[in-house]
């Protein structure tokens, strides 16, 4: 017998607290928890401003958690 198993991806949601497009990073803060994450420039699908609505993943990094697959929401 076969089973299908479908997995239900639930992305993050937060706003941009800052970002430097000069520098190439700011912070995420998590709506729902009010954790602020790290991004990188590397880390976006599309491009950021402070006060933007984002969706994101959670990816493990040097330093703690960082936003990567930041889209605008």
């Amino acid at each position: 017998m076969k089973y299908l198993i479908f997995f239900k991806h639930i992305m993050n949601k937060g706003i941009v607290k800052f970002f430097n497009d000069t520098k190439g990073f700011g912070f995420i803060k998590d709506a729902e928890s009010g954790e602020e994450y790290f991004v990188h420039v590397t880390g976006l699908v599309d491009k950021i401003r402070e006060n933007d609505e984002v969706t994101y993943d959670l990816q493990e990094g040097r330093k703690g958690l960082n936003a990567v697959n930041v889209k605008l929401a």
